[in-house]
């Protein structure tokens, strides 16, 4: 056991009658109905957390229920999503009030206790695990162990970044805290150790996790496979950690976070002991985790409560009102002052307090696009990370709070702001933010960023993308406009071999839906490919881009880039073509060369650059036909991917020239040959569609 500080006094949550209990007990029953109800569902944890939950809402959580998108409230983070019913009471007996998804208030609760008997149900407010923008007080969606750890150290760096830039003598916008709920699971992933080890680096004081230490998991003790002691672990990580030995010790708990606000020089760790399902005849077994308790075991957890023993969904009188009442009566006069304050910050600086109503409302500045570059044509070229880069460094000046990092590869994803300052724990005024070798952590803690308020992006190599797959999806789920750029995108990367060659990447972010992801051809695709993220405040989008130089197309001869911002577009084109060569990212120049070859042959072709899939399959289908057209059935799809998906547009009568393998390590041009992506092979592959064959 860890030698830091202990808080334990004698718990007062036993005492029968007395108003915190009559509170827990409501959230407890509140939970194990839900779940009974929807006959599936977590109830052991909302039971056992209840005082911990319960405590920091009407003690410490500074929040308006009446103006839940106040931009300096406290957040709060359900990062063991599964105890959803937890947060769903908490936000049924605060009162908060929905905001639907134009912003705007909607008259209504944001959950009513109808919404809370619905839970698990079709189209209900209470979905299984909090989800983001689907339920009003839901700060992050949640569920994937871990991933609400990484996302509150994204608020709590945003925070300290927006606190940085706009916070002036006499005007304190920001100064909010993070508070985050995580479980025995949420320590065994990975994602937490990363991310916790970034927070314990960047000193982020405005951080407080509690662990709920159950000792539960879905198969028993977790003594099965975790028996480290986490205390210690964070101690190392650089957290103040504080042991709470009993969660139903309020004292206790009370002390423990006024000492994480009394902390100003690094994050808090509060290890709360607790026993899953307290007070069942379930309690401390991990039958108490996952599943109903059946009405026999509520009857008695209702009996063992002093609770009436048949009553459903009771909220006694009284308990709602105290419970609203002690979060206004301490969040309505700081957001009123907040308020006033803005006010006043908006005649003494005026130019920022136009960039923060244009980052509240996820507005982008006026004339923004001005800054994006062009590119003259160059048949030598230059890499899609290159031009990302320049392209990137153009808009940075006009968008400020576009910022974000890479995981220790912005020298080679070009995604460094030249000139800027680092973020670090001595600078929260920074722009580069270093994630360190942490690629899983650090697209959570870019969709955290992206929850408040900042347009962030993140980078690492394509192959990558499988250490990061769960945020990726996540981004989309939760509708955020982050931007992913992944460099080093194929075979491209070649010396360093199948290990770092994406082949299948590709086909993986375009089956996610609501993820735009784009290959651009060259540097002009490039800007409007970065143009189509920015343009996406509500949709997170992958830039796919190339370690080599790609050439920079001639648009006087060919067609405008500005076609990328459909998804797919005609490049170059024959009368009447009889072949359509489609291509995206560095496959487009050599559908480009392997066209001119072909009309020097007699042959009418077509090439089509698709760089987004999804901006395609948005288009009206006249577009589409116009692009596409079904009366040219010869078609040869070209990229240094996967096959999967191409189906959709080569059809049955065409052919691809993709990936069927893994890479090999070798310079570049090798591997052209030997994967067949030559003028040479396009020409062959096309004369045998066509029957043209020698």
């Amino acid at each position: 056991m860890s030698d830091a500080p202990t808080v334990s006094t004698t718990p007062d949550l036993h005492e029968d009658g007395s108003p915190e209990r009559l509170a827990i007990d409501t959230i407890r029953t509140l939970s194990m109905d839900a779940v009974q109800a929807a006959n599936s569902g977590h109830p052991g944890t909302p039971m056992a957390l209840a005082p911990v939950g319960h405590t920091i809402w009407t003690k410490f959580l500074r929040y308006d229920p009446a103006t839940p998108d106040w931009p300096n409230r406290d957040r709060f983070v359900l990062s063991v999503g599964h105890a959803s019913m937890l947060l769903y009471s908490l936000i049924h007996l605060a009162g908060i009030e929905e905001i639907d998804k134009d912003g705007k208030k909607s008259g209504k609760l944001a959950l009513s206790l109808d919404d809370l008997k619905g839970f698990r149900q079709l189209n209900s407010k209470t979905p299984g695990h909090p989800e983001y923008r689907h339920t009003t007080g839901v700060e992050t969606t949640t569920g994937p162990l871990g991933a609400g750890c990484s996302n509150s150290v994204g608020m709590a760096i945003a925070e300290r970044w927006l606190a940085a830039r706009y916070n002036k003598p006499g005007f304190t916008l920001f100064d909010h805290d993070v508070y985050t709920v995580a479980g025995d699971g949420c320590m065994m992933e990975g994602v937490s150790a990363e991310a916790a080890s970034l927070a314990g680096h960047l000193k982020l004081s405005n951080l407080c996790w509690v662990y709920d230490s159950n000792h539960i998991s879905i198969e028993g003790d977790t003594a099965l496979a975790f028996d480290e002691d986490v205390g210690k672990r964070f101690e190392a990580y650089g957290w103040n950690v504080i042991h709470v030995n009993d969660a139903n010790d309020i004292a206790a708990l009370t002390a423990a976070f006024d000492t994480f606000r009394a902390t100003t020089d690094k994050p808090t760790f509060i290890v709360v002991h607790s026993i899953i399902g307290w007070g069942s005849p379930r309690a401390g077994s991990e039958k108490a985790h996952g599943e109903p308790l059946g009405e026999e075991n509520i009857r008695l957890t209702k009996q063992a409560y002093g609770w009436p023993e048949d009553a459903k969904f009771l909220v006694p009188d009284g308990v709602a009102e105290a419970f609203k009442g002690a979060m206004t009566d301490r969040g309505v006069p700081l957001r009123e002052a907040w308020q006033a304050n803005f006010a006043k910050y908006h005649d003494e600086h005026p130019e920022l307090a136009a960039e923060l109503d244009d980052l509240f409302a996820s507005k982008l500045p006026k004339g923004w696009e001005a800054a994006l570059p062009t590119f003259d044509t160059d048949a030598k070229g230059i890499a899609s990370r290159d031009s990302g880069g320049k392209v990137l460094n153009a808009l940075v000046k006009q968008v400020p709070w576009l910022v974000g990092g890479a995981a220790d590869l912005a020298p080679s994803t070009k995604t460094d702001i030249k000139g800027a300052p680092s973020f670090e724990a001595d600078n929260y005024g920074g722009s580069n933010f270093h994630f360190g070798v942490r690629e899983h952590a650090m697209g959570g803690v870019v969709n955290g960023m992206a929850l408040s308020y900042l347009r962030a992006y993140g980078s690492t190599f394509f192959v990558f993308t499988d250490y990061m797959r769960a945020p990726v999806r996540l981004s989309a789920i939760m509708e955020l406009g982050v931007v992913w750029v992944f460099t080093h995108d194929s075979i491209g990367v070649g010396e360093d071999g199948p290990t770092h060659q994406p082949i299948e990447h590709l086909a993986m972010l375009r089956a996610t839906p609501g993820l735009d992801t784009i290959r651009p051809g060259d540097a002009n695709e490039v800007a409007y490919a970065w143009k189509a993220a920015m343009e996406e405040g509500d949709q997170p989008t992958a830039l796919v881009l190339s370690r080599q130089a790609l050439p920079t197309i001639d648009r006087e001869k060919y067609a405008s880039a500005e076609g990328l911002m459909k998804g797919g577009y005609v490049l170059a084109d024959s009368e009447n073509p009889e072949l359509i060569l489609i291509a995206t990212g560095s496959e487009v120049s050599l559908a480009i060369a392997a066209y001119e070859k072909l009309v020097e042959q007699g042959i009418a072709a077509r090439v089509v650059s698709l760089p987004s899939w999804h901006r395609y399959e948005a288009q009206e289908a006249a577009y589409k036909e116009s692009v596409l057209p079904k009366s040219v059935r010869a078609r040869i799809a070209i990229e240094q991917g996967g096959e999967i998906g191409w189906d959709r547009y080569v059809g049955l009568d065409g052919a691809t020239i993709t990936m069927s393998t893994f890479g090999a390590s070798a310079p570049l041009a090798k591997l052209q040959d030997k994967y067949g992506f030559t003028v040479e092979n396009v020409l062959k592959v096309s004369r045998a569609l066509l029957g043209k064959d020698a």
